[in-house]
């Protein structure tokens, strides 16, 4: 049936229509020996049909009913009525196949069949009851045609979607798999440099106070670490009762102290950070809330990787209208203008989640220094 629906495809319509009027014109020309020649109405009707079929072949309701009006007029104005009826069954089928209703198409097969029997069937010398079984040509043959056409499509698109949700569903299971994978592999180690941290503190005698806050700062974020790697591991192993939205987002009111913490953290490797940021804030939705804190300490933490402690870094973080404008710049610190913060997936990951949510992530060179920036709309259909 791939060909059948390839040859009802609408992107060429006008093709079907060029080619259905030069059959209809071969047959006005090079009519049948037995047939009188064409009248003069019977070929403005035919034209008329022939135009018409063109023009208004993107409306296939108005196509439809300019078409049997003029099979109306051909009935009762001209003896050979073959050109209009082809015009007006062909409309219908085109009908059938492009209408978003069956009632649609259902009510036109009905008026088509009207047309024919009141003015064709019941004026007739056959038995009615033969003029009836003739109306399965001119009305039943493009009804079935029709319908066979919308099946074969509906039937495709429901095949498509099933094997992308199977795509999708593999890749997630894929997905998670690996994540399960790297949480073991990492919470392992993260455990175990938690702990070790830990030991140190208690266990070398006076300590300088400078080093002891240093390991303390280790401790507390090796700490927070193992809490998201727990949390984000429930949701891969649908642990709980906790929907996924609800464990990969923040409170909005919270969002404002979590971004002065991470930029507290920052400034405590020795980053300078000026921090603009805007108290509208604390009112956007909780998954564009993560979203802005994690980008936040991801380019943090890029600009004193790659620009060292010695940079100076700005945040800056603004709501109009809805939409969240976040930036992060640095000076480049005392060395060289730096290339693209590579070799890592941060910018990788950056970008995946500004598109999850509608936005579109530029990072690039800016003076001396590298600037990462987003908007993310209020209409990336995020809840909170």
């Amino acid at each position: 049936m791939g060909w059948l629906a390839r040859l009802f495809d609408k992107r060429d319509t006008w093709a079907r229509m060029i080619l259905l009027d030069l059959s209809g014109l071969s047959y006005l020309i090079f009519h049948p020996g037995e047939q009188p020649a064409p009248t003069g109405m019977q070929w403005a009707l035919a034209i008329a049909a022939f135009v018409l079929l063109i023009a208004l072949s993107r409306w296939p309701r108005v196509n439809f009913g300019v078409q049997v009006a003029l099979l109306t007029a051909a009935f009762l104005l001209v003896d050979d009525t073959t050109i209009n009826q082809v015009g007006a069954s062909w409309a219908l089928g085109e009908l059938v196949v492009q209408a978003s209703r069956p009632r649609v198409f259902g009510l036109a097969a009905g008026l088509l069949a009207v047309v024919h029997f009141s003015l064709d069937v019941l004026p007739g010398d056959g038995p009615v009851r033969r003029g009836i079984f003739g109306l399965v040509v001119p009305v039943g043959l493009p009804l079935l045609l029709g319908m066979v056409i919308r099946t074969s499509r509906e039937l495709g698109r429901q095949a498509e979607q099933r094997a992308l949700s199977e795509s999708r569903a593999a890749r997630a299971d894929e997905r998670s798999a690996i994540a399960r994978e790297l949480h073991d592999v990492v919470a392992h180690h993260v455990a175990s440099m938690v702990l070790r941290v830990g030991v140190a503190r208690h266990v070398l005698p006076g300590i300088d106070p400078r080093v002891g806050e240093v390991l303390d700062d280790v401790h507390r974020t090796g700490t927070a670490a193992l809490d998201d790697l727990r949390r984000l591991v429930a949701v891969l192993r649908d642990e709980g009762t906790a929907t996924d939205a609800a464990l990969a987002a923040i409170d909005p009111g919270a969002l404002p102290a979590a971004l002065g913490a991470a930029v507290d953290t920052a400034r405590s490797t020795g980053l300078a950070v000026e921090a603009d940021i805007d108290e509208a804030v604390g009112e956007i939705d909780s998954v564009r809330g993560l979203a802005v804190l994690r980008l936040t300490q991801e380019a943090l933490t890029n600009v004193a990787k790659h620009a060292g402690a010695d940079a100076r870094a700005r945040l800056r973080v603004a709501v109009a209208d809805g939409d969240v404008t976040w930036e992060v710049s640095d000076d480049g610190g005392a060395g060289p203008a730096q290339g693209a913060p590579g070799g890592g997936h941060g910018l990788t990951g950056m970008r995946e989640r500004v598109e999850v949510l509608g936005g579109t992530l530029t990072a690039g060179p800016d003076g001396a220094g590298w600037r990462v920036a987003t908007v993310l709309p209020a209409h990336s259909g995020a809840t909170a």
